[in-house]
């Protein structure tokens, strides 16, 4: 399996929206009501919002390919982008998904790399990101992959609230033995 990632272009605004809204829709819709889920999802995935955030410079979103064909995405932040802490010497992960089909291959870690290597080139001390508390198999994942729970927030799906856990990494940090 070849796997490949690679930035996102305001050119490719339109596949960045698809795989966004899919990906979402995919592993959250049915665990929330539909009025705010739809809201959430025409408010956060709109082509107007995605273009402004991918023409934020302190905001990158890469694509992953496995065997070219998109299998996932991510977000990263830095300074005034991050969605709540704002830290300076931090790299938050604002989303990161892998598609349903390509789920379980690994490729999550690939995601992470590129995330810590991102972080450790703007000489970044921390990554973090939040995770609905109700998201078992992400926080597993997260755990693995060297994340600690260091907090919470708010996160709104419309207008219902819900409770996320901030998790963070040192970027000096190897990942935990299996």
């Amino acid at each position: 399996m070849g796997v490949r990632i690679r930035r996102c272009e305001l050119t490719a605004l339109d596949a960045l929206r698809n795989s966004a809204f899919q990906s979402f829709d995919d592993t959250f819709r049915r665990l929330n009501d539909t009025a705010s889920f739809n809201e959430y999802l025409g408010a956060s995935f709109s082509r107007a919002k995605l273009e402004t955030e991918l023409k934020n410079p302190n905001s990158t979103f890469f694509f992953l390919y496995s065997d070219d064909v998109l299998a996932g995405y991510m977000k990263i932040n830095l300074r005034d982008a991050q969605t709540n802490l704002g830290d300076p010497e931090a790299l938050e992960i604002e989303r990161i998904y892998v598609t349903r089909d390509f789920q379980g291959l690994g490729l999550g870690k690939a995601l992470i790399d590129k995330a810590m290597e991102a972080a450790r080139l703007a000489k970044k001390k921390t990554v973090w990101l939040g995770v609905w508390k109700k998201n078992g198999n992400a926080i597993a994942f997260y755990k693995k992959m060297g994340f600690a729970k260091t907090g919470t927030h708010d996160f709104y799906m419309g207008r219902k609230r819900q409770t996320d856990f901030i998790m963070r990494r040192n970027t000096a940090s190897p990942y935990p033995a299996d």
